[in-house]
Parts: C-alpha cells; sequence; structure tokens
C-alpha cells in the first residue's frame, strides 16, 4: 500500500511540475527565448516563437552579426541576459497572453504577447506585433493613444518585403567588407 501511495506522490509531482513548465508557461517561454537571444541562439528562439516571428528573427540575427564585427553590439546583447530583466505576471485571455517585462538598468517596460499555438505558448515576434508594442510605448510616453496615421503607416509596414531588405543588407555587407580589404 505505502508503495502504491509513493508512486501516486511521485505521478502527482511530476505532473505538476511538467504542466507549470515549459510551453505551458508564457513567462517561462518569453524567458527562454530572452535567454536564447542573449546566447545568440537565434534557432532556439525561432522554436519558442511563432511563425510569423521567423523574418524578424532572420533579420536581428542579421544586426548581431553586423555588431559582432563592431565592438558596439557587446553592450547591445546586455539587455538580454536574465540578469537585466524582470518579468512581471502574465495576463493571459484565451489563446493570447501578455507579459510585461522590465530592463532592470533603464527602467523601461516593455509588453511582449505570445500565442498559443498547438497547445505551446510562443512568443510573437513578427513585424505586426512589434510595431504595435513600439506603438504603445510612444503612447506610453505621449499619454496618448496612436493615431489613425500610425495605424496607417504600420500597415504599410506590413507589407515591406523583408527578404529584399535582407538582400540589401547583405550587399551591402559585401561592400563594407571589400572596402576594408582595400584599406589593409
Amino acid at each position: 500500500m505505502k508503495k502504491i501511495l509513493l508512486a501516486v506522490a511521485v505521478l502527482t509531482t511530476t505532473f505538476l511540475f511538467s504542466c507549470k513548465s515549459g510551453g505551458d508557461d508564457p513567462k517561462a517561454v518569453l524567458a527562454d527565448f530572452f535567454t536564447a537571444l542573449s546566447k545568440k541562439d537565434i534557432a532556439k528562439a525561432k522554436t519558442l516563437a511563432t511563425e510569423d516571428s521567423k523574418q524578424m528573427l532572420d533579420m536581428m540575427e542579421m544586426g548581431m552579426n553586423m555588431a559582432d564585427k563592431d565592438s558596439k553590439g557587446a553592450k547591445e546583447d546586455e539587455k538580454y541576459k536574465a540578469e537585466n530583466l524582470t518579468y512581471g505576471d502574465a495576463k493571459i485571455d484565451g489563446d493570447k497572453a501578455i507579459v510585461p517585462v522590465t530592463e532592470k538598468v533603464s527602467g523601461e517596460t516593455m509588453s511582449y504577447t505570445l500565442k498559443k499555438v498547438k497547445g505551446t505558448w510562443k512568443v510573437a515576434f513578427d513585424k505586426q506585433t512589434i510595431m504595435t508594442m513600439g506603438m504603445e510605448k510612444m503612447g506610453d510616453k505621449l499619454g496618448e493613444t496612436p493615431s489613425e496615421e500610425l495605424d496607417s503607416a504600420m500597415s504599410e509596414l506590413d507589407k515591406l518585403n523583408t527578404d529584399s531588405i535582407k538582400n540589401i543588407i547583405n550587399e551591402g555587407l559585401k561592400g563594407v567588407d571589400s572596402l576594408k580589404k582595400l584599406t589593409e
């Protein structure tokens, strides 16, 4: 009888802990996402993000690679480290969650959106979500809500072909490398 009770207790504890970890907790998913970014592990970050976030993460990876060539990049990476961030409580509304994150150094707080995809929370890091976050932050600083002009600009930005921008940036980087070789 004692063995059965012990087995039930172990299984129950395992079940409870597994329900609160990983993809079932939006706050934990976001923390893992930022940890991956701080380690420049974009592949890992993509597994924690929505499918729509791939293009933004590709652009972020290019930016990180450019920063690696420039010494200024090291300071930018610091803001994603776990010890520099404080996570607020997730506000869950159906398949959407909002998690406020405060950067300790600046004291700035941004609210990040997560979406439930096939039963697992994923960070929404796509153009539309990031633009909405930026507009909300700008509205907070100005003390007003975003205008129709900003909504229109956001709609135009959504039509932007990020693959073309990526190609242009890559061509520019090749040109910079060529110039460096000439000056050496």
